[in-house]
């Protein structure tokens, strides 16, 4: 009896630190191009066995190889975050020196400790996609933290403290940058799943105003916060000469300012992506059937949930500089603001799918909803 794909996954991404302690012991994978070749050879030979684990199968979706990868990559960033903080040793010494090094930074052991997450997601999607049941509103929720990896991590190495020491093994994260687009573009593109709902349901909560909807109004009043939040943020870093904006990165957060790169690569990100689509998300709460908020709440809640973690995380950890970290009298302040900030889009993407008449496309008198769902 063969065990499920899920497990089968799990336990190949669990060969991971094996890998890593038996490269870290080999003399030859001391010099960069041979580091980025046993790379490249690993990653080919876990796709290899993936498609060997899933051979009798008659149709397998894509995006499972998609999933399943990324699981064993997810295991090579916990190795990386566990020996960062040197719970254990002697497997990322080598790839540190002539790989990446910037996986030593503060920012980057954040990330790696958040593929915790990636590798939960990945593994509850493949038992879902393996079941029959619809996995697309998870998904979305993957790809949109992993794509806020990838937008912040390589042009902060390439802009910060980095930039000067990239090495071969670097360039492995192309793929992983455009993979993730890859699904969230599959994703959007497949039918989403709706609640069956009645028409004179849509209908009576798509006749109520905003100040007739007291929790809609109270996330309109936060996403305002995160808006203005995000733009304060983004001037600061792009040093505005404001007596406001100089308080706050001396006093407030000075990790804005460390050299590494990756917190004003985010805050710009935020400036540029996160506020327009902050915008748009308040429109559709004023706005009836904006059915698209259903999609993009959840692909934002993962975005700010996966930066908020390595922001906070990396602004309090011990391997950034302390003229970098928050000041402890204000700590709590500064943490109280990014953490609402993480938490708001998840909210909103809750208040969406578990009372979703006010974004349904208007239905004629005496129907239900019928989309079908579908993976």
């Amino acid at each position: 009896m063969r065990p499920p794909v899920e497990v089968s996954v799990f336990l190949l991404s669990l060969l991971a630190p094996g890998v890593l302690f038996t490269m870290n012991t080999i003399s030859a994978l001391q010099e960069p191009l041979p580091i980025l070749g046993m790379g490249m050879v690993v990653l080919g030979s876990v796709l290899l066995l993936l498609i060997l684990s899933v051979r009798h199968r008659t149709k397998v979706d894509p995006l499972f190889y998609v999933f399943a990868e990324c699981s064993f990559i997810s295991v090579v960033g916990l190795t990386n975050a566990l020996e960062q903080d040197g719970f254990i040793s002697g497997f990322m010494n080598f790839y540190l020196k002539m790989g990446e090094p910037h996986l030593s930074a503060a920012y980057a052991v954040m990330m790696s400790y958040w593929e915790g997450v990636h590798l939960v997601l990945s593994l509850a999607i493949i038992h879902r996609m393996f079941a029959g049941k619809s996995y697309r509103t998870m998904g979305l929720l993957w790809t949109g933290s992993f794509i806020a990896n990838q937008i912040v991590l390589i042009p902060g190495v390439f802009i910060g403290k980095y930039g000067s020491n990239i090495k071969p093994a670097f360039w492995r994260n192309v793929p992983f940058f455009l993979i993730p687009f890859w699904a969230a573009f599959q994703l959007f593109s497949r039918q989403r799943e709706m609640q069956i709902l009645t028409a004179d349901k849509v209908t009576v909560e798509q006749k109520k105003s905003l100040l007739a909807r007291p929790i809609d109004l109270l996330l309109s009043l936060l996403l305002l916060g995160v808006l203005a939040f995000s733009a304060f943020r983004g001037f600061v870093v792009l040093d505005c000469p404001l007596d406001a904006c100089f308080t706050y990165i001396y006093q407030y957060e000075p990790y804005l300012k460390d050299p590494v790169g990756f917190p004003r690569v985010m805050m710009l990100v935020y400036l540029f992506y996160a506020v327009p689509l902050v915008t748009v998300l308040i429109f559709g709460l004023k706005t009836p059937g904006c059915s698209w908020m259903l999609d993009w709440t959840i692909f934002f809640a993962g975005a700010m949930a996966q930066a908020q973690w390595c922001h906070i995380g990396a602004s309090l950890h011990s391997r950034t500089p302390f003229t970098y970290r928050v000041p402890a009298d204000k700590r709590w302040p500064v943490i109280t603001l990014n953490v609402l900030l993480a938490i708001t889009p998840v909210l909103l993407a809750l208040r969406c799918h578990t009372n979703p008449a006010f974004f349904m496309k208007p239905i004629p008198e005496g129907q239900v909803n019928d989309e079908k769902k579908k993976n």
